[in-house]
C-alpha cells in the first residue's frame, strides 16, 4: 500500500504521477490475490481477475463474472477491501498510515492529499484525515447495521450481517458490487433497503469536503450561529438535487408503461428515484437495464457522464464541472465577461480546467466507443448490429463514469474489449485530465506569441 519515494527524487515526481502508479500497484496486487487458490469457486482467468480487481479499486462495479457465485467468501472480502482502498483513495490511506508510523507529514504528502481530495490548502492534514476516516467508518457501520436489520427478514442472521457489511461498503464507495446475481431487483419494493442504499450512495457521492461543510453548517445552525456554505458546496448540492429529481421524473415518465408496467405506484417512483441516484456513479439497479427503452438508456448515459462530485468516491466529469459549464454557457449567451455563481466570480483558470475536463472526457469516450465498437462488432453491418451501438456506448460511459451499470454485454466482451474497459475504468477513476497532466504536463511558457484573429463558429 505504501509507495516510498527517495527525497532527492521527489522534486522530479509530481503528485499526479504518484497517484497513477499507486493505483496500478494496488490493481496488480488485487489481481494476484484474486487468483490465489481458495478465492474463487472455479479457476478464474487472468483477464477476469484483472478486470474484477480494476473494477473494485476504481469503484466501478462492472464484472465479467458473477462475484456471488464465482468467488468464495474470502474472495469477496478481498473485493470489499479493494473497494474500500479505492473509495478512500490509495494515497489517502498510505499517507495516513505513514503519519501513524513517522508521526509527521511532509509538504509532498500534503500535495498528494490536496490533489486527491481537494484543491484547497489543508491547514491541519492529520485532523483532516482523521475526520475522513472517522466519518467513512461511522457511516459504513451505521449502513451495515441498518441493512443487516432488514436482510435478517430474508436470510439467516450470519448471512444478513455479512451482506449488510459488504453492501454498505459498496454503496458508500459508489462501487455497485452486489452479492445478488440480479443486483437489488428482488428488493425493488422494499422501501427500507432502497432508502438506506440511496442515502449511502448520495453521501458517498457528495465528496468529503461538501460533507464536512454540511456538518459544520448543521452544527452552527443547531447552535444558533451563522455559517456560510462554500460556493463549491452550494454548486454540488444544488446540481445533485436537480439531477436526482429531474432524472427520477423523466425516468418515471419514460418507463411507466414499459419497464415499470405492472409495478405498484409507490414502487414505480421508488425504482425511478433509485435508478436516478445509482446512475450517477453507484451501479446498483432494481430494474433490468436491458429492458429499458433507448431513450431511457440515453438518459442514463447523460447522468453517468456527469457523475458524482469532486473528492468523492464517484467518477464522471463531476457535478461542479457540469454546474460551472452551464454557468459559462449562460454567461456567454448573455454576452457577460465574468462567470458568476451564487454572487461569486469564478476564476479564469477554473473555467479553463472545466472546459479541458469536458473536452478530454468527450474525447476519451469517443475514442473508446470507436475502439470497442470495432473489437466487438468488427465489420458487421448496421442492419445486422442494430441496437448494439447504444449498448457499446452505454458500456463505455458506464466504465468511464465508474458507474457499473450494464445492458448485459460485459461478460460477453472479447479479451481486447475487456482490456479497453479496464483502461477506461482506470482513466475514469483518476480523471482524463489528471492522467494527461501526469504524462505530458510541462512548465508554462515564459513568453507570448503575437495575436492573430481566427474565424470560428
Amino acid at each position: 500500500m505504501f509507495l516510498y519515494v527517495k527525497s532527492e527524487r521527489r522534486q522530479t515526481i509530481k503528485p499526479t504521477q504518484i497517484l497513477l502508479i499507486s493505483f496500478i500497484i494496488i490493481i496488480c496486487v488485487g489481481t494476484a490475490l484474486l487468483m490465489l487458490p481458495g478465492m474463487s469457486t472455479t479457476p478464474i482467468h487472468f483477464i477476469d481477475a484483472l478486470f474484477t480487481s480494476t473494477s473494485a479499486v476504481c469503484v466501478t462495479g462492472l464484472t465479467t463474472v458473477d462475484i456471488s457465485n464465482n468467488f468464495t467468501v474470502a474472495g469477496q472480502i478481498i473485493i470489499a477491501i479493494l473497494i474500500q482502498i479505492g473509495g478512500l483513495g490509495i494515497m489517502t490511506l498510505s499517507t495516513f498510515f505513514m503519519f501513524l508510523i513517522m508521526g509527521r507529514f511532509s509538504i509532498f504528502d500534503a500535495e498528494i492529499i490536496q490533489a486527491t481530495l481537494t484543491q484547497k490548502p489543508i491547514k491541519n492534514l492529520a485532523n483532516f484525515l482523521k475526520l475522513i476516516f472517522c466519518f467513512t467508518f461511522i457511516v459504513e457501520i451505521v449502513g451495515a447495521v441498518l441493512l443487516s436489520l432488514r436482510f435478517v427478514f430474508y436470510m439467516p442472521l450470519k448471512q444478513a450481517l455479512y451482506y449488510g457489511f459488504f453492501h454498505s461498503v459498496s454503496a458508500f464507495c459508489n462501487a455497485g458490487f452486489s452479492l445478488f446475481s440480479t443486483s437489488f431487483m428482488a428488493y425493488q419494493g422494499d422501501i427500507f433497503i432502497n432508502i438506506i442504499l440511496m442515502g449511502l450512495i448520495i453521501v458517498g457521492g457528495l465528496g468529503f469536503m461538501v460533507v464536512l461543510d454540511l456538518a459544520r453548517y448543521i452544527r452552527c445552525l443547531w447552535a444558533g450561529t451563522r455559517f456560510q456554505l462554500s460556493v463549491h458546496s452550494k454548486i454540488v448540492i444544488s446540481i445533485s438535487t436537480v439531477l436526482i429529481f429531474s432524472g427520477a421524473l423523466i425516468f418515471f415518465l419514460l418507463e411507466m408503461h414499459n419497464a415499470l408496467a405492472g409495478v405498484p405506484f409507490l414502487s414505480k417512483w421508488m425504482a425511478a428515484f433509485f435508478q436516478s441516484v445509482t446512475a450517477r456513479t453507484a451501479g446498483f439497479n432494481t430494474i433490468d437495464i436491458a429492458n429499458l427503452s433507448n431513450t431511457t438508456l440515453f438518459l442514463l448515459v447523460l447522468l453517468m457522464f456527469i457523475g458524482a462530485s469532486p473528492g468523492s468516491c464517484g467518477g464522471g466529469i463531476k457535478t461542479s464541472t457540469f454546474g460551472i459549464l452551464i454557468a459559462f454557457l449562460l454567461a456567454k449567451f448573455q454576452n457577460q465577461i465574468d462567470i458568476n455563481i451564487f454572487k461569486r466570480r469564478v476564476p479564469g483558470d477554473i473555467i479553463a480546467r472545466t472546459i479541458s475536463i469536458t473536452f478530454f472526457s468527450i474525447l476519451v469516450i469517443t475514442l473508446f466507443t470507436l475502439m470497442l465498437s470495432y473489437s466487438e462488432l468488427g465489420d458487421l453491418s448496421h442492419h445486422d448490429s442494430r441496437g448494439m451501438f447504444l449498448e457499446v456506448l452505454f458500456e463505455v460511459v458506464s466504465a468511464f463514469g465508474t458507474v457499473g451499470l450494464s445492458t448485459g454485454i460485459t461478460s460477453s466482451l472479447s479479451s481486447i474489449g475487456k482490456v479497453f474497459i479496464i483502461l477506461l475504468m482506470y482513466i475514469g477513476r483518476l480523471g482524463p485530465l489528471t492522467i494527461a497532466l501526469a504524462i505530458v504536463a510541462k512548465e508554462p511558457l515564459r513568453y507570448k506569441y503575437p495575436k492573430e484573429n481566427v474565424l470560428v463558429g
